[in-house]
């Protein structure tokens, strides 16, 4: 496997804790500028990869780079956030008793404690990201909301646009579409699609409507492995993803 032109790249990498391998010999890649989608049953080690590639958790063995060179497994939580990785957890946690705009500000900001920044002048550069942010997340008519009165699904939304806001080159998002209306999940598709076109996007998810919408390669893991790659088509043909994951 080429390490050539990736913005990460995983290889053999194990984990294990108390005797359970979550991890065996997981290889994959994502380049600059793709969205991949993981896919597979519970259990399968979705989150412990998404743990690995953030520094939660320390892999027994294996390499996981960014950018083709920075070796994260030697890196703690706060190094790898600064490098440019930012990670979408499943529940939305947003500041509910803030207005949507202060949301962004809070984490475009976020080196500054949260009352300095709120009361600290916001260019007009700062400013004019912040409405980007804003038109992207389908939130620009909601802007002087407070978080607390958005849907579920807008909270999402509002959790990725912060996340936007720290510029990661490389977005991990966790189930994004549960709990979400079906005009939600459309739409999240979409805002995830155009994200894509400027950063890339690793989308961890269980609900195959969604995926089939974001339209992209798939890789599909099985008890810590990788066992299928490819288009959704693809993988679904599989017989061992049919088998583990899909069922006849």
């Amino acid at each position: 496997m080429s390490v050539v032109s990736t913005i990460l790249y995983l290889e053999n990498v194990n984990v294990s804790f108390d005797g359970f391998q979550a991890l065996k010999n997981l290889s994959f890649i994502v380049r600059p500028g793709e969205m991949r989608a993981i896919i597979g049953p519970n259990g399968a080690g979705k989150t412990t990869m998404m743990d690995v590639i953030t520094g939660k958790t320390r892999p027994d063995k294996g390499r996981v780079l960014f950018d083709d060179t920075v070796n994260l497994a030697r890196l703690d939580e706060a190094k790898i956030a600064e490098l440019g990785i930012g990670r979408k957890f499943q529940k939305p946690t947003v500041f509910e008793n803030h207005t949507v705009m202060d949301n962004f500000i809070l984490a475009l900001k976020a080196g500054r404690r949260a009352w300095d920044t709120l009361f600290a002048i916001t260019g007009k550069r700062e400013l004019d990201r912040i409405d980007e942010i804003l038109d992207i997340t389908r939130l620009s008519m909601l802007r002087d909301d407070l978080a607390a009165n958005l849907s579920h699904g807008q909270k999402q939304w509002l959790e990725i646009g912060m996340l936007l806001a720290q510029d990661p080159k490389l977005l991990l998002v966790d189930e994004p579409v549960a709990g979400m209306t079906d005009a939600e999940t459309m739409e999240t598709a979409r805002l995830l699609r155009d994200i894509s076109k400027s950063r890339s996007v690793v989308v961890v998810e269980h609900d195959m409507k969604f995926v089939r919408d974001l339209d992209v390669d798939v890789t599909v893991l099985h008890e810590g492995s990788a066992i299928a790659e490819g288009t959704l088509d693809y993988v679904s043909a599989n017989d061992r993803v049919i088998e583990v994951y899909l069922g006849r």
